[in-house]
């Protein structure tokens, strides 16, 4: 199937690794161009640099205030033109509600949520008919996670922005769309596996949870990703997908 990708330009936020480098790997291999970002020069460049010469990396932290006019100004530069952002963040800080101190509250809200609006914000007045504007988000959408106490109070509240900004933005011709994803198999969840007493026990224990039973992998993650942000979904909008092998029951 032709996702209709090539040479559409899509800025990756958090894509030197994890979720967000999966997508932009599967937006490249279907004809699309990325500007990726990261807060770390180095591994901006090396995420770029393998990704190939239709990928150009900008180190910038989401939260800050100017990295959504950086990005946009990328695409422009680099490519010529700009179809959609993919706002994918790194996860904020594991704990319950007595672990999390107020400065991890303040700065996963500006890293998490903020940074996210700001640059649905500046994508929002740059796009054209046919523009998609994605949010990685996580099935704590819908169900909190035990351990993860600063990420459901964030992820519930960046997708009702994201259901606002669809009604909003629809009468235009641009789409939202979110993703929910849950045990795929990266770097972050790894590590929260690894907080366990027992990381192997843990992860057998989530895979039974599992309808597929197995985590996901980045790319299954990526290709779903790749094909929301196409024109294939262009009558797709304020939708949440999960991407969790079955693990949400609900409709």
């Amino acid at each position: 199937m032709d996702l209709g990708l090539k040479d559409r330009v899509y800025v990756v936020t958090g894509a030197t690794r994890g979720l967000g480098h999966a997508a932009a790997r599967e937006l490249v291999a279907d004809g699309a161009k990325v500007v990726i970002s990261g807060r770390d020069d180095k591994q901006v460049a090396e995420a770029a640099a393998e990704l190939g010469p239709n990928a150009v990396g900008v180190a910038v932290d989401n939260s800050a205030a100017d990295a959504p006019e950086r990005l946009v100004a990328a695409a422009h530069e680099h490519f010529g033109g700009f179809h959609g952002v993919l706002v994918s963040v790194g996860g904020p800080p594991p704990g319950f509600v007595a672990d999390n101190t107020d400065d991890q509250w303040r700065t996963s809200f500006e890293s998490v949520f903020l940074g996210a609006v700001r640059l649905a914000r500046t994508a929002a007045a740059e796009l054209e008919p046919g523009g998609v504007i994605g949010f990685v988000l996580s099935g704590s959408v819908h169900e909190p996670i035990p351990g993860l106490t600063v990420s459901n109070g964030l992820r519930p509240g960046l997708a009702g922005f994201a259901k606002s900004i669809a009604d909003e933005l629809g009468p235009r011709g641009i789409r939202v769309v979110g993703l929910l994803p849950a045990r795929i198999d990266t770097d972050r969840v790894r590590e929260l596996d690894g907080l366990s007493a027992d990381p192997e026990a843990t992860r057998a224990a989530n895979e039974a949870r599992i309808p597929l039973r197995r985590y996901g992998a980045p790319e299954e993650f990526g290709r779903v990703a790749a094909f929301l942000l196409s024109p294939a979904a262009s009558y797709l909008t304020g939708i949440m997908v999960p991407v969790d092998g079955g693990m949400r029951h609900g409709f």
